[in-house]
């Protein structure tokens, strides 16, 4: 294949996310576990999370409102309102931290905006997400910037029609196997996965229902110059 277009996903591919959403997980169970003790609050938690992506989305907001909910469902609506206060207090910081980006993004990004035209692919929150790129600095970069409120065949096939890419010529990466390898693949591109430390359980897909060809696994974004070159 020609590469000719490459796409990358924004959170915990370019910049760290989740470790955030467990630091904070971490502190929800602790302070719920006062209220409620001896329930699963991760699996309620995750349940609520499932529950609410068709109303809220993905992303920081999502979240938060599903630990408010969680927290109220738990106690049966007696958690105080300055617990309450905390919770969304928690989703506020979120929001502001500042973005980190990975080890060897920025060289590798600006080596490779020589050679390809790249786009960041990403989902989540509008706000949230132009916010992030735009405290990143590498918004210049990239030729286009779609934000999804899903990644799956369908958006992506909206992408390479709206832009004029031919799937034989892209290559998606990202640390999702399920946003960013399987549908891409599906389509006839192909895709990097840079696993991070951290991955929420709804982007894992099992290695045995993975595709057989057409995507590749490297640990680190700086071995993707040469795996490029490869392909």
């Amino acid at each position: 294949m020609a590469v000719r277009v490459v796409g990358f996903d924004g959170d915990d591919t370019l910049w760290h996310s989740e470790t955030r959403f467990h630091v904070t997980q971490a502190e929800f169970r602790e302070l719920l576990a006062r209220h409620a003790p001896g329930a699963d609050i991760d699996t309620r938690l995750a349940e609520m999370e499932m529950k609410n992506l068709a109303i809220y989305g993905y992303g920081v907001k999502s979240f938060t409102l599903s630990m408010l909910e969680t927290a109220i469902e738990l106690t049966k609506s007696s958690i105080p309102a300055t617990d309450l206060e905390v919770i969304l207090g928690w989703g506020k910081r979120m929001l502001m931290e500042p973005t980190e980006l990975l080890d060897g993004v920025e060289p590798t990004l600006r080596a490779l905006s020589e050679r390809y035209d790249m786009l960041l692919i990403t989902k989540g929150d509008l706000f949230d997400q132009e916010s992030k790129l735009a405290r990143s600095g590498l918004g210049e970069l990239f030729l286009g910037v779609e934000i999804l409120s899903e990644k799956n065949v369908e958006t992506y096939s909206r992408i390479f029609q709206r832009r004029g890419i031919n799937a034989a010529d892209f290559v998606m990466v990202g640390n999702s196997l399920r946003s960013d390898v399987v549908p891409v693949v599906s389509l006839g591109g192909h895709a990097v996965h840079i696993p991070y430390e951290v991955t929420w359980q709804h982007e894992h897909v099992p290695e045995e229902e993975m595709p057989k060809a057409g995507w590749s696994r490297i640990t680190t974004i700086a071995e993707l110059p040469a795996l490029l070159d490869e392909l």
